[in-house]
């Protein structure tokens, strides 16, 4: 990459915020209330199913059935979300997440907390689920110009690691201020998940308030006529080879979603809810600053070597977490490791939107949205017993680990000679 387009790179990033209009700046708004939200869950998922009694098998399973209902119903919502309207979309799926967090809340029968997962909208990794993140690029594609959108995306990202930090650490202070004041541990944890159903009604509420340019372009009669299923034409080939990668990486990070993580912190060290909620708020928070890095980088290097390239040291890292034999040095390879993990979020989506159709790129971001979480589903309710095992709880980490180098190797291999167009430009 030449000075010049990095120099444009960071023109972007400063002007990218202020050349939001109104939607953008409400769908930023979204965006750190749902993260929030899924921070604040996510740090005492599992110790409120372990609290209501639930065995590691069961908790897993719950897990992955959460990840693929949501899979589902998010599949159907996103690829139709240009027919039936996006704000429509965002203000359902907003819906379906206060939904399930009070049906979490107002039961410890496993059928329900089942019938809630899957119809529902829970995150159990701290990170996005459901049908928002889809629409929401879409909408934020539409109105960036394509030297702007990595800078927006990075922006976009690092509000939602912010909020995601500031979850973890409130539901932390939260539950461990209730257990201090005489609150059994699973009223403590309730607590945090009714606080998860109301960040989805507020949603609900801000999503309404979107104007109507944040719906699809009308698509002419000559381009609608090579669709096919899932909202897909010409953008199809490489929109299934991304989705194989993309899920493959799920596949690996659903072995250690946060709240396995945190339950391993627990397990292991005994951490409590508070330091719990303090180490992924300093995760986070460097996950968000990443984020803004990775823009720079991707100026510079192009955005399939910065996916690449940050991400391969911290799968490394991701390995040695639990060979530390002490806690400060567990939290300290975690630690570093989110200084690397995230920075290829944003120009993973930055590349989507990039080389897919204009008009296809709700369904493109739909459709490797869901391969994400259909990956991630199915791994929790392997790792789970794993992590409960004290013979096994290494195996996750280690699996997770080999895997994303093997995605990492894949992507490259796949896409190097496949820039973005602005890159090609440039």
């Amino acid at each position: 990459m030449t000075s010049g387009t990095s120099a444009q790179s960071d023109n972007g990033l400063r002007a990218s915020l202020r050349g939001l209009d109104a939607d953008g700046r409400l769908l930023f708004l979204t965006r750190v209330l749902r993260m929030f939200g899924y921070g604040f869950l996510a740090v005492v998922l599992v110790l409120y199913l372990a609290a209501l009694g639930l065995e590691a098998i069961a908790i897993g399973a719950i897990l992955t059935l959460t990840l693929i209902g949501d899979t589902l119903i998010s599949l159907w919502l996103t690829t139709n979300a240009d027919r039936i309207g996006r704000r429509r979309v965002l203000v359902i799926g907003s819906l379906l997440m206060a939904g399930a967090g009070l049906l979490f809340a107002a039961t410890d029968w496993v059928a329900l907390l089942i019938l809630a997962a899957t119809i529902g909208v829970i995150s159990p990794t701290g990170n996005e689920v459901g049908p928002f993140l889809a629409v929401e690029q879409a909408a934020l594609s539409q109105a960036t110009p394509d030297a702007r959108r990595t800078p927006t995306f990075a922006w976009y990202n690092l509000a939602g690691y912010v909020a995601t930090a500031t979850g973890s650490l409130a539901a932390g202070i939260v539950a461990q201020g209730l257990l201090g004041s005489g609150f059994a541990p699973i009223d403590a944890y309730r607590a945090i998940v009714i606080g998860y159903a109301v960040v989805g009604f507020a949603m609900a509420v801000v999503f309404a308030r979107v104007g109507p340019g944040v719906e699809a372009p009308v698509v002419p009669p000559a381009d609608d006529g090579i669709r096919r299923r899932l909202g897909l034409g010409r953008s199809k080939g490489i929109v299934a080879r991304l989705s194989v990668l993309f899920s493959l990486d799920s596949f690996a990070g659903g072995f250690v979603p946060q709240s396995l993580m945190a339950y391993w912190f627990h397990l292991k060290f005994g951490v409590e809810p508070a330091v719990l909620g303090t180490i992924f708020f300093g995760a986070n928070l460097l996950a968000a600053v990443s984020s803004l890095s990775a823009s720079r980088i991707a100026g510079r290097i192009g955005l399939v070597n910065t996916m690449v390239f940050t991400h391969l040291p911290s799968n490394v890292l991701l390995i040695l977490v639990p060979l530390m034999p002490t806690l400060p040095l567990a939290i300290a390879v975690l630690l570093l490791r989110f200084t690397l993990s995230q920075m290829d979020v944003p120009t993973r989506q930055s590349y989507v939107m990039a080389v897919v159709e204009p008009g296809e790129r709700s369904a493109a971001a739909g459709v490797t949205g869901i391969a994400r979480t259909t990956g991630a589903a199915l791994s929790p309710a392997l790792s789970a017993p794993l992590i409960a095992s004290a013979g096994l709880t290494t195996l996750p980490f280690v699996i997770a680990g080999g895997l994303k180098i093997a995605y990492d190797l894949l992507l490259w291999r796949a896409f190097r000679a496949t820039p973005a167009p602005e890159e090609r430009r440039g």
